[in-house]
């Protein structure tokens, strides 16, 4: 990410672990998952109001720029609840 110490700074302040292979930011946690590119894409503004936001602990949240299948989606799940 071009200069996004901001951005980078509010993710792992929160918890979230850069996921290299998915390029991806999660947290197990707080079941949230943000792409790279809605990340590059938003200001920390959008970021730090999603990392905030209060979502359903029991499913996971995802943040990305474009709609994505839902296999997917229970891919994506599936490997980040191990």
């Amino acid at each position: 990410m071009a200069d996004n110490s901001k951005k980078l700074a509010i993710l792992k302040g929160a918890g979230f672990r850069y996921h290299f292979d998915r390029a991806i930011y999660f947290n197990r946690q707080s079941r949230k998952v943000f792409s790279l590119e809605a990340i590059e894409d938003h200001d920390e503004v959008w970021l730090q109001r999603c990392v905030d936001e209060n979502t359903d602990q029991n499913e996971w949240t995802f943040y990305f720029n474009s709609p994505f299948s839902a296999a997917i989606q229970d891919a994506l799940t599936v490997e980040l609840s191990r």
